[in-house]
């Protein structure tokens, strides 16, 4: 009986020590989608800005672009957020429109290096809604109240010199 006692103590230790490596996997998964879902954010902001040097009002204005004769479409659809699974995105607004986005999580962030170069200033984030998805508005610096995309105050914003390429 003693023996089928601590057989089962160890099958539940080793239970929960799977359970926490399954959070951990799981929480890291849901980080990478969050960098994904909220470059491409970024990105339709950007496209949207390139397309009419305006900023976009709403998330729908980036699904259906109808400032031109054919819609453009910066964004295929309106993604949740990864760590909330609701569309509930912090917009990231001035005077002229929506400028990037952030999950309302106040979660910890596991990864902390190794971030894409315009993200770099992920690292010092203590929480996820610190990891903000901006695109720098040219000619519209820091006196708007936005981060630099350096993530230092006075860097010079970095742009990617073609819509929708990969962040690098």
């Amino acid at each position: 009986m003693l023996t089928l006692l601590i057989a089962l103590m160890l099958a539940s230790i080793a239970l929960l020590a799977g359970m926490d490596v399954w959070a951990l996997q799981r929480q890291r998964q849901q980080e990478e989608a969050l960098l994904f879902v909220g470059n491409q954010y970024r990105q339709a902001i950007e496209r949207y800005y390139l397309a009419g040097r305006s900023l976009p009002m709403s998330i729908d204005d980036l699904i259906d672009d109808k400032r031109f004769p054919v819609p453009l479409h910066h964004l295929r659809r309106a993604y949740p957020d990864p760590l909330t699974g609701r569309n509930d995105w912090e917009l990231l607004r001035d005077g002229t429109g929506i400028y990037g986005i952030h999950s309302r999580s106040d979660g910890v962030p596991i990864q902390r290096a190794n971030f894409p170069g315009r993200y770099a200033f992920f690292a010092n984030a203590q929480t996820y809604a610190d990891w903000q998805f901006i695109y720098p508005v040219p000619g519209m610096g820091m006196g708007m109240g936005r981060r630099s995309a350096g993530g230092a105050p006075g860097l010079p914003p970095k742009l990617t010199t073609k819509p929708g390429r990969p962040v690098r």
